[in-house]
C-alpha cells in the first residue's frame, strides 16, 4: 500500500524586482527536485514557492508588534511543515537581503532541525559567491537544518552558461542541487549513493544524510 500523504517541497524567494531571477532559480531548483522525487518515489510531490516581497508589510508589522498576519502566519507554517526547503536570496552588500533576513528571523530556532535544505543565491558578478558559504551556511546551521552539499550561485553570467572544463555550468548545479535533496527527504545519502550516479553528480565526497543528522543532534 503506497502513502498517500504528497512530499511537500516549499522554496522561499526573497527577489525584490518583478520578474527576478531570485525567483527563476527558485523555480528551476523546485522543479529538479519535483523531478528527481517523482522519479525516484510513488507519493505525489508539491512544490510552493514563497514570494517574500508579498510579505514584507507583514513582517515589518510582526517584528514591531510580535503578531503574524494570517498570510504571514500560513507562510510560515508551510516553511517548518515542509519535507525539503529551498532558500534564495538576493545578494546585498555581499550578504543575504535584510528582508529574507527578517522572514528567517521569525522562525523559532528549533523549528527547522534536521530539515534538508538548499542554499542559493544570486547576484551581479561572481565575486560574492562566498555568501553562501559565509552568510547563508552559518544561519542554517544555527536553524538547525541540514544544509545539502552542493550550494548553488547564479551570477548575471551564469544564465544561459554551459560552464567549461573547470566549472559545472548553472543548468547542472541547479540538476545535482536538486537531486540531493531529493535524496535527502527520502531519507538516502545526500550524494544520492543509492541509485546509479547520474551525470551530474560527479565524485566529490560527501557525509551521509544520516549522519550530518546525527552530527547535529550531539551539540
Amino acid at each position: 500500500m503506497f502513502a498517500t500523504t504528497p512530499l511537500r517541497v516549499v522554496a522561499v524567494s526573497a527577489g525584490l524586482s518583478q520578474p527576478s531571477s531570485t525567483r527563476l532559480l527558485a523555480d528551476r531548483l523546485a522543479a529538479a527536485a519535483r523531478e528527481r522525487l517523482a522519479a525516484e518515489q510513488d507519493r505525489s510531490v508539491e512544490v510552493r514557492v514563497i514570494e517574500v516581497r508579498d510579505l514584507a508589510v507583514d513582517i515589518a508589522n510582526h517584528l514591531v508588534s510580535g503578531f503574524p498576519s494570517a498570510g504571514l502566519r500560513e507562510a510560515i507554517d508551510a516553511v517548518t511543515e515542509a519535507d525539503g526547503l529551498i532558500a534564495v536570496t538576493p545578494v546585498f552588500t555581499a550578504s543575504y537581503s535584510g528582508l529574507f533576513k527578517s522572514f528567517f528571523d521569525l522562525i523559532d530556532n528549533t523549528a527547522l532541525t534536521g530539515k534538508p535544505v538548499v542554499i542559493a543565491a544570486t547576484g551581479g558578478t561572481a565575486r560574492h559567491s562566498l555568501v553562501l558559504e559565509h552568510a547563508l551556511r552559518p544561519l542554517f546551521a544555527y536553524l538547525r537544518a541540514v544544509t545539502v552539499p552542493t550550494s548553488v550561485y547564479a551570477a548575471s553570467e551564469d544564465w544561459g552558461s554551459s560552464g567549461d572544463e573547470y566549472t559545472d555550468g548553472l543548468p547542472s548545479r541547479i540538476r545535482r542541487a536538486g537531486g540531493e535533496l531529493a535524496s535527502a527527504v527520502l531519507g538516502r545519502t545526500v550524494s544520492g549513493a543509492s541509485r546509479a550516479p547520474g551525470p551530474d553528480d560527479g565524485e566529490d565526497a560527501v557525509v551521509p544524510f544520516e549522519q550530518q543528522l546525527a552530527d547535529l543532534r550531539l551539540d
